[in-house]
């Protein structure tokens, strides 16, 4: 059995000659990381607006300073490359402007890369003695850092398959185990890739009345702990 486990433009599936659907966001990921003149408290922090959203993911140094982040900043093309064209100075304004000054002032920035964002989903994620895992199999915006919980959820399934064929004595490429694996997975993360587009689009939205509502609603789910974090518990890939 081989396993491709290697990446969005994964060279074993296109050998293997496994077609996908895909299509274009029309925007750029700029990612970097900064150091915040405040703690980062070991807190996501993300920002909504028009042309695509921010986020500062909580990092820790060796040294354990808790002021460091990576950023996602996803932008619609041509803000992104705005951005990308931005010297360190400009570039830093205007990420205290995006993330409100949540953490204070960006005083280090390091160098910055920029990649065009794409949805991308295998129609098959077997073939004989061949499986697709991760991004080989499925890539997603990465507005809610769900791309690589999809992953490991993959590899969670196609390892309990594999154990279940071990203990009864059937090959590892066997067609039924492979088949239960793609019948555990693709259901799930095709889900969860229509629930990330329809959270871009809700977010993306400048409606006042619209607004109002997204506003609303997760005010009233902010309240409400049990389903909050069963909610959680599904995005972190636990069992809730």
């Amino acid at each position: 059995l081989v396993v491709a486990a290697d990446g969005a433009h994964s060279r074993l599936r296109q050998w293997v000659g496994l077609p996908t659907r895909e299509w274009d966001y029309g925007q750029q990921a700029i990612v970097c990381t900064v150091r915040t003149a405040q703690s980062h408290r070991y807190t996501a922090w993300q920002r909504f607006s028009p042309t695509g959203p921010l986020a500062f993911l909580p990092l820790l140094s060796e040294s354990g300073d808790e002021h460091f982040c990576s950023i996602v900043w996803s932008q619609d093309t041509e803000e992104a490359r705005r951005l990308m064209g931005l010297d360190d100075h400009a570039f830093k304004a205007e990420l205290e402007r995006a993330i409100e000054r949540e953490l204070g002032a960006v005083d280090l920035v390091s160098r910055r890369y920029a990649f065009p964002l794409r949805q991308r989903h295998a129609k098959e994620y077997i073939a004989p003695g061949f499986a697709l895992v991760g991004d080989a199999a499925h890539t997603i915006h990465p507005l809610a850092g769900q791309g690589a919980n999809l992953g490991y959820g993959d590899v969670r399934a196609l390892l309990d398959e594999l154990a279940s064929a071990r203990s009864k004595g059937i090959d590892p490429d066997n067609e039924l185990v492979l088949a239960r694996y793609q019948r555990r997975r693709k259901g799930e993360n095709l889900a969860m890739m229509a629930a990330m587009e329809g959270f871009k689009q809700l977010f993306g939205r400048d409606e006042l009345t619209l607004r109002w509502l997204r506003n609303t609603g997760m005010r009233w789910l902010n309240r409400l702990g049990p389903i909050k974090n069963r909610i959680a518990a599904e995005a972190m890939g636990l069992d809730a």
